[in-house]
């Protein structure tokens, strides 16, 4: 589907709205044959950047075999240049399955299965194993963003694909998406966010805006674990050493050996993120007699004040430790160094009582079959109607005191 070399490939539409003949459009299947300082350029230039879509986030998890044909996703990165300039990029994958996405599309490809279809492969425009909002389609302006969705429609028609689906997208990307008519899907995540206009002054702080049994739920956890022996070390940036980092990777496969799964992620992704964009991790790191026996990774976006849970694990079993792991060590430390927002990843309604309240994320998708495609609009009218209503039910529910 794409050259080495990274070959200029001219994208046809019969509306020439969609694609001017103004731009070069090409598709790379090695993040190293696009530009570093280039892309991150675009990014920097985006309503919602985030480490995660950093050129070197992306060609680590290449590199490194985490993301590669290997496991199912190949890269076609999409680039769009304009008198030479890189005006236009978004990071696709053409995908074999549906793994480490976040937003499923199993029972879509079961559909397809059972009318003698193909729905693999598919494209997708995402961070890999990444559930992490911000922007996909790296673009100079709207009409850039309308370009990138009309090669992305021409690929998927030229190659046979089934579809294409970005997920995860900011709000610029999602007005663009569905201004050329692709679908739209909601899904619940759960963000901690710090007080304004005045921002807690400790953890206390933070626990005193809880309601009653909330806040004393959050107490005994917390006390169960120091009272087990457990204490924490957190450690930043080039603190983390290569020992750190083996332990760690020890306790992040150690939770998917626990359910018997394969881990997503290299050690070697790990040794490349560390060497090229170490202001980006803070690692707790839990022991118990002298022993580690827990780690938690977050990454952290200094210039937005973000910080995301991304991986933990453990190689003992102690109560309540992922809860002060993975949200009490982590929100402690936002809140001691004015951060403003927390993303604890997908899924979980558990976050609520901890004080991550719900927020809904999007993704956009374009079917090429046009009977398959009203089928799914259809059916996802009524999944965001319901998820409307259940993202409704759970604000009736703040952990926080009311007022």
């Amino acid at each position: 589907m794409t050259s080495k070399n990274a070959d200029a490939t001219n994208v046809e539409d019969k509306d020439p709205s969609r694609v001017s003949d103004d731009y070069v459009i090409r598709l790379h299947d090695d993040p190293a044959h696009v530009d570093a300082a280039r892309w991150d350029a675009l990014l920097a230039a985006s309503p919602h950047p985030t480490p995660f879509l950093s050129h070197a986030f992306l060609e680590a998890l290449h590199a490194s075999g985490s993301a590669t044909a290997d496991t199912g996703w190949q890269p076609q990165f999409l680039t769009v240049e304009r008198d030479g300039e890189l005006v236009g990029a978004c990071p696709l994958y053409l995908k074999s399955h549906s793994w480490g996405e976040f937003v499923f599309d199993w029972a879509w490809a079961d559909a397809y299965r059972r009318h003698g279809l193909a729905y693999y492969p598919k494209l997708v425009g995402a961070v890999p194993f990444t559930p992490v909002p911000g922007s996909r389609l790296l673009a100079r302006d709207d009409a850039v963003r309308a370009v990138l969705l009309a090669a992305m429609e021409h690929i998927v028609r030229g190659h046979g694909l089934s579809s294409v689906h970005l997920l995860f997208l900011d709000e610029a990307d999602r007005q663009a998406a569905q201004a050329r008519g692709w679908m739209m899907r909601r899904t619940v995540q759960f963000h901690w966010h710090n007080r304004t206009p005045e921002p807690y002054r400790d953890f206390a702080d933070f626990l005193a805006s809880l309601q009653r049994e909330k806040r004393k739920k959050i107490q005994q956890e917390r006390r169960r674990v120091a009272e087990a022996g457990v204490s924490f070390t957190c450690l930043s940036g080039p603190e983390i050493t290569a020992d750190d980092w083996d332990f760690f990777h020890a306790c992040y496969c150690a939770t998917y050996h626990a359910h018997r799964s394969t881990p997503y992620l290299t050690r070697d992704f790990f040794t490349r993120v560390a060497e090229h964009m170490p202001q980006h991790w803070l690692l707790f790191v839990a022991q118990r007699d002298g022993r580690r026996i827990a780690s938690s990774l977050v990454a952290l976006d200094p210039l937005a004040r973000r910080a995301f849970g991304r991986y933990w694990g453990a190689l003992e079993a102690v109560p309540c430790l992922h809860f002060e792991a993975c949200y009490y060590q982590p929100l402690d430390w936002c809140i001691a160094h004015g951060y403003q927002v927390f993303e604890g990843g997908a899924q979980g309604e558990h976050k609520m009582a901890r004080g991550l309240l719900p927020v809904q994320a999007w993704s956009a998708h374009w079917l090429a079959h046009p009977a398959f495609a009203d089928a799914v609009a259809e059916y996802l009218a009524h999944e965001g109607e319901h998820i409307g209503l259940y993202v409704d039910e759970l604000r009736e529910h703040s952990p926080f005191k009311a007022g």
